[in-house]
């Protein structure tokens, strides 16, 4: 039986910090009312240790993750991919792919969990209205 919950895929190149707080954002945000998914174009070694922290002042927990590449059989099958900043590049696919240049406060000089808290901020603000629209088109239609 297959997953009727609608999917996204968050990628950006290391997958330890923004495509994974965008993920942990969307899921303490909905739960389980959407498959998350996030990887990386060339996935680091651990997840960012100050953007895990600005997540869990927020109650998002990032527990049992860790970078991974993208799985091509995921990417073809995912509702959306959200690419997060402009260094990840995708090959063509077949699903709506959005991407989100998110805040940068150190190009402001922030820095440190200020700075993550700034980008947690930006991502947040992005992911409710992901989260809306996807929620939105999986809802069976109403009969008149």
């Amino acid at each position: 039986m297959s997953d009727a919950r609608p999917s996204v895929l968050f990628v950006c190149v290391k997958n330890g910090g923004k495509s994974q707080m965008a993920a942990a954002l969307l899921r303490h945000r909905v739960g389980d009312q959407i498959a998350v998914h996030s990887a990386g174009t060339r996935p680091g070694t651990g997840l960012n240790p100050q953007s895990v922290e600005s997540l869990a002042e927020v109650g998002a927990p990032t527990d049992g993750e860790h970078p991974k590449a993208v799985d091509p059989s995921l990417l073809g099958t995912v509702d959306r991919v959200v690419i997060l900043g402009s260094e990840a590049q995708l090959e063509a696919t077949t699903v709506p792919v959005e991407r989100w240049e998110t805040d940068e406060p150190s190009l402001r000089g922030i820095e440190g969990l200020e700075r993550m808290r700034l980008i947690r901020a930006d991502i947040e603000a992005r992911v409710a209205r992901l989260a809306e629209e996807l929620l939105a088109g999986a809802r069976p239609p109403t009969r008149d």
